[in-house]
C-alpha cells in the first residue's frame, strides 16, 4: 500500500456535485492498493498514519499526532499512486489492484483507521470520478509505502 498524507486545515470530496466526505483540521490520505497488500500492511500503515507526529505542539514544533489533536481523516482511493513511468510517457497502472481485490482492502483500511483513531473517518467513493479540494497546512505532505519501510 502506498499513501500520500497531507496535513490540511480543510478538505472535501465531491462526486457528481454531492459532497461525500468533508473534514476540517486533520489528514487527507490518498491510498493506492496493489495485489501484494495484506492485512498486515493495513494494520502497520493505519498505526503509522494515526500516530505520525506532524501537528504542531504548543511550542510550534511538529510533535503531536492526529489522535492527540482529535483531528479528522479523509480517505480517498487513488490507483494512480502505483503509476509506473519507467517506459514512455503514458503511465502504466499494472501494479494497481483491480476493484475485486482493492475494494475489500479499502474497506478493511477504513475499518482499521476508525478502530485506531477511535472515530468515524470521512471518505470518497471507490472508483468514482472524484473532485478533491484541500487547504494544505504547512504545507506538510508525506509519502509512505508499506513495502518500503524506511
Amino acid at each position: 500500500m502506498r499513501v500520500v498524507i497531507q496535513r490540511v486545515s480543510a478538505a472535501s470530496v465531491t462526486v457528481e456535485e454531492a459532497v461525500t466526505g468533508q473534514i476540517q483540521q486533520g489528514l487527507l490520505v490518498l491510498l493506492g492498493i496493489e495485489d501484494a497488500d495484506t492485512l498486515e500492511d493495513i494494520q502497520w500503515l493505519s498505526s503509522k498514519i494515526v500516530n505520525l507526529r506532524i501537528f504542531s505542539d504548543d511550542n510550534g514544533v511538529m510533535n503531536v499526532s492526529i489522535k492527540d489533536i482529535h483531528g479528522d481523516i479523509l480517505l480517498v482511493s487513488q490507483f494512480t499512486l502505483h503509476a509506473s513511468t519507467k517506459k514512455g510517457n503514458r503511465p502504466s497502472y499494472i501494479r494497481a489492484s483491480k476493484p475485486d481485490v482493492a475494494i475489500p482492502l479499502y474497506e478493511k483500511m477504513i475499518a482499521q483507521l476508525e478502530h485506531d483513531l477511535g472515530t468515524t473517518i470521512q471518505r470518497g467513493i471507490f472508483g468514482a470520478d472524484m473532485k478533491v479540494s484541500l487547504l494544505n497546512d504547512g504545507p506538510v505532505t508525506i509519502i509512505i509505502d508499506s513495502h518500503n519501510r524506511e
